[in-house]
């Protein structure tokens, strides 16, 4: 029984990998070629067409789905995130800022975009709770994963690091969403 139990999916793929279908009872498989042909004669080019498996739900499947349970576990995270800050002056590495100098911050979809008036790069004071609004021309860089900013004129004291844009990978999202990175960073 093992036996026939692993020779199964070498067999399936066999097959597949022959142009041919598979109906399992579960889900029905076959080779797909996407991309457009300019004659009956032209060749497959993989840099030009894709080659991949297509599953389709079978009949066992389709008739399971009435009793899935479905349960909402929360909003997904929006992917937003500050993961590492680099004080490009003295090399300090999510510690110490460096006023009027370059600082790198690196995360994820951070680019600042989109038309809110309050979309940007914010210190934020811990003691005073004042926010620093980075000037958009003092961005050197401005890219998903890496932005490269002209730290402002702070004061010595300790802050945080906040983003604040509507930017998605498609469409800009219509309200902004906010990035507060969990570092407490210095300035001397």
């Amino acid at each position: 029984m093992q036996h026939g139990v692993n020779l199964f999916p070498k067999k399936m793929a066999y097959l597949l990998c022959d142009g041919f279908s598979v109906n399992t009872g579960c889900f029905t498989a076959g080779p797909l070629v996407k991309g457009v042909f300019g004659s009956p004669q032209e060749t497959y080019d993989p840099g030009k067409h894709a080659l991949l498996f297509q599953f389709n739900q079978g009949d066992t499947l389709r008739s399971e789905l009435s009793s899935i349970e479905i349960e909402i576990m929360g909003v997904p995270d929006t992917g937003l995130s500050i993961s590492q800050v680099t004080d490009i002056k003295t090399g300090s590495v999510n510690d110490l800022l460096t006023p009027n100098r370059n600082l790198k911050i690196n995360g994820s979809k951070i680019k600042v975009a989109g038309e809110h008036a309050g979309n940007g790069v914010y210190f934020v004071n811990q003691a005073s709770g004042e926010s620093v609004k980075v000037d958009p021309s003092d961005m050197v860089t401005n890219n998903p994963s890496e932005l490269i900013i002209v730290i402002p004129a702070l004061a010595a004291g300790t802050y945080k690091l906040q983003i604040t844009t509507q930017f998605n990978t498609s469409t800009p999202l219509k309200e902004p969403r906010t990035a507060i990175f969990d570092r407490v960073l210095t300035v001397q």
